[in-house]
């Protein structure tokens, strides 16, 4: 039976499919090989699925499905496809002009405590090079914390074009970035590096994670957002990819969520 291979052709690809009207060669530079997506095969090339995955995708981004641990294997072409493609494109580019909207309405003060927090992993930084490799398979195989490390010390990450446009909209109104992120201290001088290079140019603060925050990402999140109020700071903005990086304490004024459908983190 003759098979029907989904071939991504050329490591530039997902930079198309992460890019804005106007790309850096160097964003370009950092993509790795794209490999198959799982076929699919049938009579007419194509199997359907049991699972609708556009159903459950959005499932995932309205938080109704809780706790997952991996994409369905029914699901990887499809969320493969989608995120190199220009839907998610689109769906980004959508959260930020609201985003941008919001942040250009507000009435800010002049004592310079107004902060936006951001999320880095698929929100100002993506990791669709590395999800995109067919040990990954964009989040249809168990995460793999070593291989995901050994990519984040490569410090490769491309940004994420329309949420760069929401931090750059933000510094210029005045409003000061603040990065919060699970990653551990170990890695914050190749974080500053992978950001500076591919656009953020200065940020308030870098909250990463040390030996003793423990807990689930929710809770640290939660608390390190407690701790910029404590010290007078007021989070007029929130991004980011998972609902960890949006719900506990201290969220601030207005939450944004970018999508991400390779993995969950509570």
């Amino acid at each position: 039976m003759r098979s029907f291979t989904f071939l991504l052709f050329f490591a530039t690809i997902v930079a198309l499919a992460l890019a804005s009207n106007n790309v850096e060669d160097k964003v370009i530079s950092q993509v790795v090989e794209i490999h198959r997506l799982r076929p699919q095969t049938g009579s007419a090339g194509y199997t359907v699925p049991q699972l609708d995955c556009l159903s459950w995708r959005l499932a995932v981004e309205t938080n109704n499905l809780q706790n997952w641990k991996l994409v369905p294997k029914e699901c990887t072409n499809y969320v493969g496809h989608y995120m190199l493609g220009k839907q998610y494109r689109h769906d980004c580019e959508y959260v930020a002009k609201q985003a941008i909207e919001y942040a250009k309405g507000l009435k800010l003060s002049d004592d310079g405590k107004d902060v936006w927090v951001f999320d880095i992993d698929e929100t100002t930084l993506s990791n669709a090079p590395y999800y995109a490799r067919s040990d990954v398979a964009f989040g249809a195989k168990p995460y793999n914390h070593t291989k995901f490390n050994l990519w984040v010390a490569e410090g490769r990450a491309p940004a994420i074009p329309s949420i760069l446009g929401v931090y750059k909209t933000v510094l210029s109104l005045g409003i000061k970035p603040v990065f919060i992120t699970g990653t551990r201290e170990n890695f914050r001088q190749v974080r500053i590096v992978n950001l500076k290079n591919v656009g953020y140019s200065n940020w308030e603060k870098l909250i990463l994670k040390v030996e003793n925050d423990t807990g689930s990402a929710a809770q640290f999140k939660s608390s390190k957002r407690t701790e910029l109020v404590k010290a007078g700071y007021r989070i007029v903005g929130n991004i980011g990819d998972q609902w960890s990086d949006l719900i506990g304490e201290n969220v601030g004024a207005r939450t944004f969520k970018v999508p991400d459908p390779m993995y969950y983190i509570g």
